[in-house]
């Protein structure tokens, strides 16, 4: 409906505003708090809209002063006004700004907002934001003048079944020039958000980063700026230094040390959004939280949105920093935030441009790296678990501690293969010096045959996937059959026991899986044993001896029985061999338990190992 009188004009709301209305009124929702949000992100909006037609309309910025939103508590009349010089509205955008939804999906935002227990996240994303205003105030007066425009007008409702429009009094228009004034007549429990603290508050945590000032106007004094107004990732690099990039980093992960990688830019295309990501430099103190969650703050167009949005997966949750979108709706539900297909783009997106700065600082500065592995190394390893598609990059970037040194790469570790060596080796264990005095190295040491020490507690789940590196398979010395055969030794091993006496081999191994029974599931001659005399191993089916142990311990299943090898050069075991032996079921049974302890468990029967032991002294005294 167009017209031209001044008398002041009723006209009810859609039906879809008068329901939503009923819901605000009646609000018992917690956040309340998003109401100044929303009506500071609406005011400045209305500011980038003038700053875009002044391109072509220079004249439209000639009256109302520097682009600025205010705020302005007054406690006598219980009233929050929210003013900006913006672009303002005409009579007709009043109407259909304030008075209808003009978006899809209404009936179904409607249907969830009075399904949700707190519907505050729900506010807002389908352009119903400035209702939430409802939910503070049982009257609201809005006055507005378009820019360049001659009439403004006074928009007002008490949030019943209808809104009242009117050109506006001289005094208002004298007092609007240009932009809107949102005048909010507090309930009596809101009396609260006349604090200036409280507005403060709210200020920082949400619109902090808004680029127009947002000024506070106290009863008494001057009007003072509560917002940086300083969005710093939506600067070009070029304008910014390191000491920035510190500063930034260091208010927005509220941090002490300084970052160890900055990864800066902006994406244009289907979906446009900066990003601005920091890699610190010490862990956190929530790294290893079960829950896994990340801190990137998500913003929408300079608005705070949420810490919880998941932008990065968990093996990346260390990483710290902001997301800023330019197409996505304010107040994502947390359905949304789940399920968003731009949300899901841009994850996807930012963890490949994470991973690639990683390579580039892996090879470019590697001291920097360095402090990102020795940090997150065992964060970043959970990736190679569950991120199938950039598993192989992830697996080059890793770095490893092996019987050659630290820090070593699988690319250095194939380029210094052994003749005829096709597999990568590695042993899983809780201990560096545990792993390191394990039997199972002996026939590799042999051969310098470099292994993987992988003492993470990631570590037994990620080499349970069948994984390579340039062709070369991953391969567990704890795990299958292990053969050396083709690999030559590098010298003669001066400890490994000299095979003195011929020995019936099966009949050493039948009679050490007749004494063990079903204790181990198999007892074979071992190809990794070259001084010791007995390992556990599992089979080449199902988990490793270390995931094994670890899913026993945490109740999430039976270990199942291992496999003893046994060395048959080493005089313990072919003594077991000899006619006659008196004591062949207990050095069999002596064979699985120093094997249990050389592995970090507990025999069996500590009580009958010990007894054990004293026997077989006792006799040789």
């Amino acid at each position: 409906m167009t017209t031209t009188d001044t008398a002041p004009h009723m006209q009810p709301f859609q039906a879809e505003v008068a329901e939503l209305l009923n819901l605000m009124v009646h609000s018992v929702y917690s956040e309340t708090d998003i109401f100044l949000r929303e009506l500071i992100s609406n005011a400045s909006d209305a500011l980038d809209k003038l700053r875009y037609e002044a391109i072509a309309k220079p004249e439209l910025m000639e009256n109302g002063g520097a682009p600025k939103i205010q705020i302005v508590p007054r406690k006598a009349p219980d009233t929050l006004t929210v003013i900006d010089n913006g672009i303002g509205m005409d009579r007709q955008e009043l109407i259909d700004h304030l008075g209808t939804i003009a978006k899809s999906g209404t009936k179904s935002f409607l249907a969830k907002l009075t399904e949700a227990k707190d519907g505050a996240n729900l506010i807002g994303q389908f352009g119903v934001g400035f209702y939430a205003a409802f939910m503070v105030a049982d009257r609201i007066e809005v006055t507005s003048r378009r820019a360049g425009s001659d009439q403004a007008w006074r928009w007002s409702s008490s949030g019943g079944a209808g809104f009242e429009i009117a050109p506006a009094s001289e005094e208002d228009a004298q007092r609007v020039v240009r932009g809107t004034e949102i005048v909010l007549h507090l309930k009596p429990d809101a009396a609260k958000y006349l604090e200036a603290y409280q507005i403060e508050r709210i200020v920082t945590a949400y619109s902090d980063n808004i680029q127009f000032p947002i000024e506070l106007v106290p009863e008494e004094g001057e009007p003072r700026q509560i917002n940086s107004a300083s969005a710093l990732w939506q600067r070009s690099k070029s304008e910014l230094s390191a000491e920035d990039y510190t500063q930034a980093y260091k208010q927005i992960a509220n941090a002490f040390d300084e970052p160890a990688m900055t990864l800066h830019y902006r994406a244009e295309g289907r979906y446009s959004y900066a990003v601005l990501l920091f890699a610190p430099s010490t862990k956190p103190f929530d790294l290893f939280e079960p829950q896994r969650k990340g801190r990137v703050k998500l913003y929408v167009r300079r608005v705070f949105i949420t810490d919880d949005a998941d932008l990065l997966p968990g093996y990346l949750r260390f990483i710290r920093g902001v997301i800023d979108s330019e197409d996505l709706p304010l107040n994502l539900s947390r359905e949304m935030l789940q399920n968003n297909p731009q949300l899901a783009q841009i994850r996807k997106a930012v963890t490949s441009k994470v991973i690639g700065e990683f390579e580039h600082l892996a090879d470019k500065d590697a001291d920097s790296f360095a402090k990102i592995w020795d940090s997150f190394g065992p964060v970043i390893k959970e990736g190679l678990w569950e991120d199938y598609e950039r598993r192989d990059k992830l697996l080059a970037l890793s770095r490893f501690t092996t019987t050659k040194g630290e820090n070593r790469t699988l690319k250095q570790y194939v380029a210094e293969l052994r003749e005829n060596q096709t597999e990568i080796y590695y042993l899983v264990g809780d201990s560096l010096d545990r792993l390191k005095s394990n039997p199972k190295l002996e026939s590799a040491a042999a051969r310098g045959i470099e292994v993987l020490l992988l003492t993470d507690p990631v570590d037994a789940f990620w080499t349970s996937v069948a994984l390579e590196y340039e062709g070369k398979p991953l391969k567990s010395l704890s795990q299958g059959d292990v053969d050396f055969g083709l690999i030559p030794t590098v010298e003669t091993d001066k400890d490994e026991p000299a095979k003195t006496e011929e020995t019936d081999e099966a009949l050493v191994i039948a009679t050490i899986k007749d004494a063990l029974g079903e204790r181990v599931a198999d007892v074979r001659a071992s190809q990794r044993l070259t001084s010791s005399a007995s390992c556990l191993v599992a089979g080449g089916q199902g988990p490793d001896r270390a995931l094994e142990r670890m899913l026993a311990q945490q109740s999430r299943g039976g270990a199942s029985k291992p496999i003893l090898e046994v060395n048959l050069r080493h005089p313990l075991v072919a003594a077991i061999g000899r006619p006659g032996q008196a004591d062949a079921a207990d050095l069999s049974l002596l064979l699985l338990e120093q094997a249990q302890i050389l592995e970090g468990e507990l025999p069996d029967d500590p009580a009958g190992f010990a007894g054990r032991v004293n026997r077989l002294v006792l006799r040789a005294l």
